[in-house]
């Protein structure tokens, strides 16, 4: 249905009913982590890897050895950098990384003066273009910052959407995946989405954020990477970890050069906000911490691994742990925290399995829990246990963009 006010307008107003919209599955580039036909962000502090992280993501893509919608299917990747040279870096870290460089695309605009970086949002439609061309299953953007017109104020929300928005369309158009990186900001808050540098609107925009960290404890210098937003699917994935090898690659001239490789080692019970909330805290505090997630753990166990949330507070609240302390540590702490039976209970539970690292290419655990995060500008913010993720498996057309949609269920305790 349509309805027109003014014959010269050019703008028309266009409804459409729901039962004309088609329920379609969401489709993961990697499993869960990284949706396709979406932006995921990476924000993190400078030198840790954020860079060759996408690197070892280009590799992935370009080999179909990364779980997800191209699994076995080798595809073309668009590598958008602006900061590092490709003669220097970023060829070199891809051959160490071992990607097909027939399938990796550097991407510059020409201009009547030479070549120029490509430019969001005046680009766009010749970049859509070349993704539906070539079947690109990833957009790379290292950083996205850079890729934004330099007219654009990216610390205003409307403008930086000006850019951000198309990118996202984009995406949703052509089931290309786009992840850029971020960086944090100077600030010393704990929540990973404050501390990304600009508006609030790269987050917002986002559907998925994964934040990187290094942990200050590990005496290999590894760093994390914790899923800190997901729109379409769980935030209870377990973080990993990872380490910067040295590798050789042959030159030109038929000398080596060294560059850095990135190697994911496991899963780890420590994330992201754990790292950030105890470089702004006292001794004393990371301690406390670190003791209610063990007396969690030790409490369930001496229950047969699950407990009435009532009586778990109860017995918290007699060691002098608060609930707020447990609602930071369940999660590190490898807990769900479910309702069931009638009238409604709310059970926080151990949860068992062990999901597979990624290197094994296997589908993690899906335990389902309560979000934890800030998901940004259609989900919840702060912790809670009102508001759950119910399914993962869908999202919706709206329009002519297929623009997902979350589905969420109220949960009584």
């Amino acid at each position: 249905m349509t309805t027109s006010s003014d014959p010269s307008a050019a703008r028309t107003l266009r409804l459409t009913p729901a039962s004309a919209v088609t329920i379609k599955p969401v489709r993961w580039l990697w499993q869960d982590r990284i949706p396709a036909g979406a932006l995921t962000l990476v924000p993190g502090r400078e030198g840790i890897g954020k860079s060759l992280y996408l690197v070892w993501l280009t590799a992935q893509i370009t080999r179909g050895t990364l779980h997800g919608l191209h699994y076995g299917t080798p595809k073309a990747v668009i590598y958008a950098a602006t900061e590092d040279s490709w003669s220097y870096t970023i060829a070199p870290r891809l051959v160490a990384a071992g990607a097909d460089l027939d399938l990796v695309y550097r991407v510059d605009v020409e201009t009547g003066g030479g070549l120029d970086f490509l430019t969001l949002p005046k680009d766009t439609g010749q970049l859509a273009q070349a993704v539906t061309e070539l079947g690109v299953g990833l957009l790379a953007a290292d950083p996205l910052l850079s890729l934004i017109a330099s007219g654009i104020d990216t610390h205003r929300d409307r403008d930086l959407r000006s850019a951000l928005e198309p990118l996202a369309k984009l995406a949703d158009k052509t089931g290309c995946a786009v992840v850029g990186l971020a960086h944090f900001n100077k600030s010393t808050t704990t929540d990973s989405l404050t501390l990304i540098t600009g508006s609030r609107a790269f987050s917002a925009v986002a559907r998925a954020v994964m934040a990187v960290a290094r942990d200050t404890e590990a005496e290999d210098g590894s760093c994390i990477m914790s899923q800190v937003k997901s729109n379409l699917g769980p935030l209870n994935l377990p973080s990993l970890r990872y380490i910067v090898e040295q590798a050789a690659v042959a030159t030109s001239d038929g000398s080596m050069t060294t560059i850095g490789k990135l190697v994911f080692t496991g899963e780890t019970d420590r994330s992201v906000n754990d790292i950030l909330g105890e470089a702004n805290s006292e001794p004393g505090v990371r301690k406390s911490t670190t003791l209610a997630k063990e007396w969690l753990v030790s409490y369930l166990m001496s229950q047969g691994g699950e407990a009435a949330r009532g009586d778990l507070l109860a017995a918290a609240k007699r060691e002098g742990i608060a609930e707020r302390t447990l609602q930071r540590v369940y999660i590190p702490a490898r807990v769900e925290i479910v309702t069931e039976g009638f009238p409604r209970t709310t059970i926080w539970r151990l949860i068992t399995s062990n999901p597979e690292s990624p290197e094994t290419g296997a589908e993690p655990s899906r335990a389902t829990v309560p979000p934890t995060q800030n998901l940004g500008a259609t989900g919840a913010t702060g912790a809670t246990e009102d508001l759950w993720y119910t399914d993962s498996n869908h999202s919706f057309d709206l329009q002519e963009a297929e623009a997902p949609a979350q589905l969420w269920t109220e949960a009584t305790r």
